[in-house]
């Protein structure tokens, strides 16, 4: 069920201020910038071996990400993994009794489906599985 990381998800205040130390000072490549409306959030992709660093700032003052940074400031907010069958690890994952954050995929960043699995199902983790469109 879980393949490869597809993505190490940061929360940040300030996407151009961190990409000011992501791209320019750590060189990572910036690969994709893209605004989430229905997730409130602005969300740039980061280069990094055959996965991404995605960062994420919140433009809806009062969403998940936004509450996220009042709480516990800037850092690690998720890990996301790739898989060629969203629909099919949902239902296992459920079988296997683990609470996801909604009950089917939703759009996410690239066009991509995926749905997050909540921390306490995941050790205090939240968790992400994200389809790639090239395996839809």
């Amino acid at each position: 069920m879980f393949g490869q990381i597809d993505h190490i998800g940061v929360a940040v205040e300030d996407i151009d201020g961190a990409l000011a130390l992501y791209r320019d000072r750590l060189g990572m490549r910036e690969e994709h910038r893209e605004v989430l409306e229905d997730q409130g959030v602005e969300a740039a992709l980061l280069g990094v071996g055959d996965a991404y660093v995605e960062l994420i700032a919140p433009i809806d003052p009062e969403g998940g990400v936004a509450r996220f940074l009042a709480k516990r400031g800037p850092g690690l907010h998720h890990v996301a993994y790739r898989t060629p069958d969203i629909a099919g690890d949902i239902q296992k994952l459920v079988a296997a009794g683990l609470r996801t954050i909604g009950d089917e995929a939703h759009p996410g960043i690239r066009g991509t489906l995926a749905i997050f699995v909540h921390p306490k199902s995941t050790g205090g983790v939240l968790t992400e599985l994200v389809q790639p469109v090239e395996d839809r």
